[in-house]
């Protein structure tokens, strides 16, 4: 029998892991082009225009059902969303003054503190301690020194990125699907604005072809993740698929070379390298005892 070339059963022939790696890759791929493009329509202008982008293609497929929602799930939603909206806008304002893959290692330490948060056992102590390490490397790299207010956004989007962690468990309790996502979408779309609106809109007059370029950002930083990260999530262990998303940092690092030509100087590479293995040691001895 000849399956069609759309044929669902054709993405099990793709290895999981792989599928969560280009998760990553997409995401720091979109970032990396986005500031390409902070110039005609500055930083938050592109944080603007990747979330409404975003949201109107995450609307249109999903079409979330919202006439019976109550209370609960409007207010989770709407929480996710003002995380989700922070996160972007911090992180953009991030990335205009110091290089992705530092603002991204810095960014990572909001789900790396959650994760320690809950733990009690003397290993994660040495885990948090090579995080530590890490931060107070970073903070004595060139890119810290000199640009404190690029770090500044960075631990704040780090810190809505906890956030969202928190909420998008709790909206995925009580909004089945991704119902609650598609929503919360919109409400990020709407923090985002009021700061982002006017440079976005001169852009784009200035240069329609904007248009093109923070579409395919969009969908690389947010649509074909998404999609990605669930078909990954359906077929490995969530074990596997944290350890993957720790080597974020080390993607964005990559990323900012290749299309920015931003070299991290060899003490950010040392930080980088301790926040990577701590998240990655956290995540593996956290599934461990889960599953003693």
């Amino acid at each position: 029998m000849t399956r069609s070339p759309a044929d669902p059963a054709r993405s099990t022939r793709i290895p999981a892991p792989l599928l969560a790696l280009a998760a990553i890759v997409s995401v720091q791929l979109g970032a990396a082009i986005a500031k390409t493009r902070f110039e005609e329509v500055g930083s938050v202008g592109a944080a603007t225009l990747r979330l409404v982008i975003g949201a109107a293609v995450l609307l249109a497929v999903v079409r979330p059902r919202v006439r019976h929602w109550q209370r609960p799930q409007w207010l989770g939603a709407v929480g996710l969303g003002l995380a989700l909206g922070g996160m972007n806008v911090f992180i953009y304002l991030a990335f205009a003054t110091i290089p992705i893959g530092v603002a991204v290692t810095i960014e990572f330490l909001g789900p790396l503190a959650l994760s320690l948060v809950h733990t009690r056992r003397w290993r994660d102590a040495l885990w948090a301690a090579l995080a530590l390490l890490g931060v107070v490397l970073l903070g004595v790299g060139p890119s810290a020194v000199t640009e404190l207010g690029g770090v500044a956004a960075a631990v704040a989007a780090a810190g809505c990125w906890a956030g969202y962690i928190v909420m998008n468990r709790h909206v995925g309790s009580i909004i089945p699907g991704v119902d609650g996502l598609a929503v919360s979408m919109l409400v990020a779309m709407a923090v985002s604005l009021p700061f982002g609106l006017r440079t976005a809109v001169d852009g784009i007059v200035a240069d329609p072809t904007l248009l093109v370029v923070f579409g395919a950002v969009a969908v690389l930083s947010s649509v074909l993740p998404y999609a990605l990260e669930m078909l990954a999530l359906r077929r490995m262990p969530t074990r596997v698929f944290g350890v993957l998303q720790s080597l974020g940092p080390a993607i964005a690092a990559l990323a900012g070379l290749v299309v920015l030509g931003e070299a991290l100087s060899p003490v950010e590479v040392v930080a980088l390298a301790c926040v990577t293995a701590a998240s990655v040691g956290v995540t593996v001895y956290s599934a461990r005892r889960k599953s003693a």
